[in-house]
């Protein structure tokens, strides 16, 4: 008698809100040492089965994920249809959403992707380009056109993605991230027609956000989550519950992380310059609900956020280190 065959993560999708499929399970493609290193990255995550790439005119990689597809496609490895390729518009370019997607799909070597997300809900002064990325007034702040905690440029472009899905074949959904609830409840009453099918988050065991989840899922929006080991160094890895809850699954402590977000109804972006765990961690294990009980607690009793960037203050994310600026937070 033949044993079942293991679930696979690759194999899960979720339904948009506009009816459309997205992969619960994709390759973030922000560059570690090497930009170079994200063709490989890519191909071998597609040939392991992933069908989701994350990318952004910001991380620089765009070009190796272009290449990556085209490889990919000359070879017959898959079709475009089968990929679910996204990219996002920068807080510099947020006067031209249009044009920086044009600049993205010329690079990626692309008719259209499947997503476009507003990258973050603020407005920094670049040139018409969306140069430089990270504008800074002489004090060394970062620059902005409009205050990132009571400005509204941010609803304009989010505006400006509903026009870009409504006038063109560019994008086929248009979606948000790093949305906050204050800035996702600000954001709701202008929508104009196109609720967006996702939120894209720092999300893991250490930073518990079960509010803004639901503030989402009210909504419709489906929350995928970056960064979901951490950072650098992967410290969500390191957990004790983590370690303990692989070895009782006989699977990678990764695929317990990805499993924690999948089992949850979130979509997972992992990121690896390592190629063989790339093809490794595409197993889902069956946690039951007392596990991932047990994984969000760990938050609860020590939250801990990984990414702090400086474009995120003002957001009124809680525990986001170095933020002054937040009034209100979630």
């Amino acid at each position: 008698m033949s044993t079942p065959a293991a679930k696979k993560a690759t194999d899960v999708y979720f339904t948009l809100n506009n009816g459309l499929k997205i992969p619960a399970l994709g390759l973030g493609t922000v560059p570690s040492d090497n930009p170079e290193d994200v063709k490989d990255q890519v191909i071998t995550a597609v040939k392991a089965g992933y069908r989701l790439i994350d990318t952004a005119w910001y991380y620089g990689t765009e070009k190796y994920v272009g290449q990556a597809l085209k490889e990919l496609f000359d070879e017959g490895v898959v079709k475009r249809e089968d990929l679910f390729i996204t990219t996002k518009v920068w807080p510099s370019f947020y006067h031209s959403p249009e044009k920086s997607l044009d600049q993205s799909l010329e690079t990626l070597g692309l008719d259209y992707v499947d997503l476009f997300l507003q990258h973050w809900p603020i407005a920094l002064h670049g040139d018409e380009n969306g140069q430089p990325a990270a504008p800074k007034d002489e004090n060394g702040d970062l620059k902005y056109d409009d205050d990132p905690v009571s400005g509204t440029k941010f609803i304009e472009v989010y505006n400006k993605l509903e026009d870009i899905l409504d006038t063109t074949k560019k994008t086929k959904s248009i979606g948000i991230s790093n949305y906050s609830i204050p800035k996702l409840r600000q954001l709701l009453p202008h929508i104009k027609k196109h609720v967006p099918v996702v939120n894209q988050i720092e999300y893991h065991p250490q930073l518990p956000q079960q509010d803004l989840v639901d503030l989402c899922q009210e909504n419709k929006i489906i929350v995928e989550c970056y960064s979901p080991v951490g950072s650098g160094g992967a410290p969500v890895l390191k957990l004790p519950l983590i370690q303990e809850l692989a070895k009782k699954y006989n699977c990678s402590t990764n695929e317990i992380v990805n499993a924690y977000h999948i089992l949850n109804g979130r979509v997972v972006i992992p990121r690896s310059s390592n190629l063989e765990r790339i093809k490794s961690i595409t197993g889902l294990p069956e946690l039951t609900k007392e596990d991932l009980d047990e994984l969000y607690q760990i938050g609860v009793k020590n939250p801990k956020r990984h990414i702090n960037d400086p474009w995120g203050y003002g957001l009124g994310f809680r525990w986001w280190e170095g933020d002054t600026k937040s009034k209100t937070f979630d």
